[in-house]
């Protein structure tokens, strides 16, 4: 297999699940900020010109970062970030699902419709007036989330999961795009701690 890799949060996740499996093969660099992503011959192989993609044995290729990160979960299920049976692989994906909703997409939306508009104006239909209540959005969702991680150490539960690496990636790029989560946030902050501590957050850099 062949992984294509870019700057940005969302090759950064992808990269963090494989440290977590022990996972190792051949990356190929392209540069998102050169529009690489955005021309044949990556086009090609992914319509959608978005980062990362994973290039299969047989030359076809997976995109959308869950969706790549199933795909190695099912190749390589240890150790398990997606559960062990249906009721917790459900409850990971659910976790998942209410990261991406109530605050990676509005903080990403947020950026890019903010301080991230020189590199996409060209690339996506950006809504500038939009920013400041998508970053309302994301932030409100932290508190949220804040709330329901009372009494566990993880997003999902008692063990790290794809929602931990998910939120992990977003909260480590919001920062640097003046999106920082709230240090009032005491169990985000706990949390975000203890997976920076992690060797994968390290190894994925």
């Amino acid at each position: 297999m062949k992984f294509y890799n870019s700057i940005g949060p969302n090759p950064r996740l992808v990269r963090m699940f494989m440290a977590e499996k022990g996972i190792e093969m051949e990356f190929e660099e392209i540069d998102l900020m050169g529009g690489e992503n955005r021309r044949p011959p990556y086009t090609d192989k992914n319509p959608a010109g978005e980062m990362p993609a994973l290039e299969l044995d047989d030359g076809s290729v997976l995109a959308e970062t869950v969706a790549i990160c199933e795909y190695l979960e099912e190749m390589q299920p240890d150790p398990p970030l997606l559960g062990v049976d249906a009721e917790s692989r459900a409850r990971s994906r659910m976790w998942v699902r209410r990261v991406e909703q109530r605050i990676t997409d509005p903080l990403t939306s947020g950026f890019r419709n903010a301080e991230g508009q020189t590199l996409f104006k060209d690339r996506r239909h950006l809504i500038p007036q939009a920013a400041d209540d998508q970053k309302a959005i994301a932030q409100e969702g932290l508190a949220w989330l804040d709330e329901q991680m009372e009494g566990r150490d993880f997003v999902a539960g008692d063990h790290l999961t794809l929602a931990d690496i998910v939120l992990f990636s977003m909260l480590e790029f919001g920062a640097q795009v003046g999106q920082p989560a709230d240090p009032e946030l005491g169990h985000i902050k706990a949390w975000f701690e203890r997976v920076a501590a992690r060797p994968s957050a390290e190894a994925s850099q």
